[in-house]
């Protein structure tokens, strides 16, 4: 930026995009000093490297607000763990997928674990039964992105949310309304 562009000529570009050709880098920050802007190069690879006219502190805000923006609306693709071990009992498996319901539900992945201790891993099969009846249970919440598969001494499943489904509703007045939920065949019509 201004001084610090130590290259004997620039391609200089000014404010509207416009170039306005190869020169001497003193005569394009003599340009850049008449215009009240400041000469910052933005292509130094190219031959001859390649300078813009601007003003570099609006230029910093707008790109900083800009990447301010682009993190808010980005939703955040996480990723939950919900853990759980071969031998669970079935209210502990219940409560295991009422967890991973509200976090699908909020819209994050959730990964599905059994732990393996000991001699359990000799049976996968447990593990197997087990993520099936998992995903089966949360199948209108969630999409299985992932098939069950061993990671050292577990093994894992990863549950994707997928999209609320449009379903068609009949109101007190005996019209017929659309409404977001479940499927229409879940509901009575």
């Amino acid at each position: 930026m201004n001084e610090r562009i130590r290259i004997p000529e620039v391609r200089v570009v000014d404010e509207q995009g416009e170039q306005l050709g190869v020169m001497p880098t003193r005569d394009a920050l003599a340009l850049a000093r008449q215009r009240e802007l400041d000469l910052v190069e933005v292509a130094p690879n190219s031959s001859p490297p390649v300078c813009r006219l601007l003003d570099y502190g609006k230029f910093r805000y707008l790109q900083t607000t800009k990447e301010r923006e682009m993190r808010r609306s980005s939703k955040a693709n996480r990723l939950h763990q919900v853990r759980m071990r071969p031998r669970i009992g079935r209210h502990d498996i219940e409560a295991k997928e009422r967890l991973a319901r509200r976090l699908l539900e909020g819209g994050a992945k959730v990964k599905v674990t059994v732990l393996f201790r000991g001699r359990e891993i000799v049976h996968p099969e447990l593990a197997v039964n087990l993520l099936r009846k998992v995903a089966e249970s949360l199948r209108n919440e969630s999409k299985v992105e992932q098939a069950p598969e061993m990671e050292g001494r577990m093994m894992s499943i990863i549950l994707a949310p997928v999209k609320s489904a449009k379903a068609v509703k009949p109101s007190a007045d005996g019209t017929v309304a659309v409404a977001e939920g479940g499927d229409a065949e879940d509901q009575d019509a």
